[in-house]
């Protein structure tokens, strides 16, 4: 067993203690398992958990090393695990580039970076020992000269250090020149370096990976002549979050939410990805995509997967994918029209914040007639005997009430004998909802009797938050995700065929709502929860949205 692993055990008892109100004390303290150095600065996720993870040596290469996404994310990620000592002792970082950017000044904007955007503040000391191995590459992403240069790049330090040295690249780019940076990494010999050893090259995808299934599968196709499988690390943020990892732990850790996690007694499960923000200004980009493209096929299915999947043989990432994959094929075809299982809109003039805010079609570089939504809801129905007759509500938009994520599992309503009768009994369907962001954490909605003298109840909410209970900074899902890279742990990445079963479901209905243009889209106030529509969707089943 992992040393995470035991520990993640042991803790989810903690957890639960907590979450119930029961004093630590009254159990046996938790063992020290493992030697640890001083952990006074350490986050408390942290303390006494190895500090490496056994990654060797390792290069990493950012391509799209100038981006928005390196510098908010990828170069605080790295400094927040030298920080935690979670660096292999040989770590080195590369910038790649089409702009000729001298190490010196890579080094200086890596740190502003950081500055920025880390969740904690900059360590010059910290940071020393980094920047002291950080360079720069610059060369075209379809030029074979320079990757070739990279090449040698990595050579001279593999020569500089005395050893062989793992490479991860980081593809950070916009998708149009995800194939070619992948081609050139065959041809420079790269993807195939220390091929079927544990320091074999590996690679990084971001999303989008795709944008139908026909792209998707042609994008499998490149990777799968350049590299191998278990190489390939498709990325998704939102699997690297603490509440997504917790969803497996208090599935398959507590006996008491197992046994009813099927359609015996859960009534139905709403997802919901909402975005306070507008289009600003990625209009460009999101006229391309659209809601269900940026959201829904990715981030959303990602957490129906691990919600819906069946419990895995063992927590070996393959095993993982293996269910998240079934889950994902069991699930039948959407309806489109009129009655149908998909709702698209888009977000019209309201208020936000106590200001004004324009609606979509005016806001800059949106085309007047754009068919482009901005909120999609979805049914869903999994055939398998652990969901069938469930149904899964998908919700996801910009300019929504407010930004949230989360996992609500509603379950059955008793049998209305005891408490049914006239107005004393206020009761609610007891509800598990998982908030992914922005206050990551868990509730439980219970009934409860009100204390008097007569017997009356009403819905009451028990919270657990990460925050107050582990401290407010909380490792980000980056640093999660990059260093489960570095060790070869795939188990919170995408696989080729999850990603082309994801495309398969929703290709039909992108090519539908292309069809018909604006015919059939909706709108919705800025500031509201959504179209009308998506209640309509609801309704049809007796049910409705809940507020998160």
């Amino acid at each position: 067993m992992r040393d995470s692993g035991v520990v993640g055990y042991l803790g989810t008892w903690y957890l639960v203690l907590v979450t119930w109100n029961i004093s630590p004390c009254l159990v046996p303290p938790m063992p020290k398992l493992f030697s640890t150095m001083a952990e006074t600065q350490r986050h408390p996720f942290l303390q006494g958990l190895s500090k490496h993870r056994g990654a060797p040596p390792t290069v990493v290469v950012i391509f799209g090393a100038s981006g928005d996404l390196t510098a908010r994310k990828l170069i605080p990620a790295i400094y927040n695990l030298a920080a935690d000592n979670l660096l292999p002792a040989d770590f080195h970082l590369v910038g790649y580039g089409r702009k000729p950017i001298p190490d010196a000044e890579f080094q200086k904007m890596a740190a502003e970076a950081i500055r920025e955007f880390s969740r904690r503040e900059l360590n010059n000391d910290i940071w020393g020992h980094v920047a002291a191995n950080t360079s720069y590459v610059a060369g075209g992403y379809d030029e074979k000269p320079a990757f070739d240069r990279l090449a040698q790049h990595i050579s001279a330090i593999e020569k500089k250090i005395g050893r062989e040295i793992q490479p991860l690249f980081y593809i950070s780019t916009p998708p149009t020149v995800f194939a070619p940076i992948l081609v050139n990494l065959g041809a420079s010999g790269l993807a195939g370096k220390y091929l079927g050893q544990a320091h074999q090259a590996k690679v990084i995808i971001e999303k989008p990976f795709g944008r139908d299934l026909a792209s998707a599968r042609a994008l499998n196709g490149t990777i799968r002549s350049v590299f191998q499988e278990h190489q390939v690390y498709r990325i998704d943020h939102y699997l690297g979050k603490e509440t997504v990892q917790d969803l497996l732990v208090q599935r398959f850790a507590n006996a008491i939410f197992e046994p009813l996690w099927n359609r015996n007694f859960v009534d139905s499960v709403q997802i919901t990805v909402a975005e306070q923000v507008g289009v600003e200004a990625r209009a460009g980009y999101y006229e391309q995509s659209g809601c269900l493209r940026d959201m829904i096929q990715n981030h959303t299915m990602q957490l129906l997967a691990l919600t819906a999947m069946e419990p895995p043989v063992s927590l070996d990432a393959e095993a993982v994918r293996d269910e998240k994959v079934k889950v994902l094929k069991a699930i039948q075809p959407l309806a489109l029209g009129p009655g149908g299982d998909v709702v698209r809109a888009q977000y019209a003039a309201g208020m936000m914040g106590g200001k004004q805010v324009t609606d979509y079609l005016k806001e800059p570089g949106v085309n007047p007639q754009s068919a482009t939504e901005t909120f999609a809801a979805i049914r869903l129905s999994i055939n398998n005997w652990r969901w069938q007759g469930v149904p899964f509500y998908l919700r996801s938009g910009k300019r929504l009430a407010r930004r949230v994520s989360e996992i609500a599992i509603n379950f059955k309503c008793p049998p209305g004998t005891l408490f049914a009768e006239g107005h004393r009994f206020d009761l609610a369907a007891n509800t598990l909802a998982f908030q992914i962001q922005p206050d990551e954490g868990l509730s439980l909605v219970l009934n409860g009797k009100i204390p008097g003298l007569e017997t009356r109840t009403q819905p009451v909410k028990m919270n657990f938050r990460y925050s107050t209970t582990f401290g407010s900074n909380t490792p980000e899902a980056y640093e999660r995700l990059v260093l489960d890279a570095m060790i070869g742990d795939g188990t919170l990445f995408i696989r080729g065929d999850e990603a082309e079963t994801s495309w398969q479901l929703y290709t039909p209905v992108l090519e539908g709502w292309a069809a018909a243009g604006r015919e059939g889209m909706d709108s919705y106030p800025a500031g509201a929860w959504g179209p009308a529509s998506a209640d309509l969707l609801l309704a049809q089943n007796d049910h409705t949205w809940r507020q998160p």
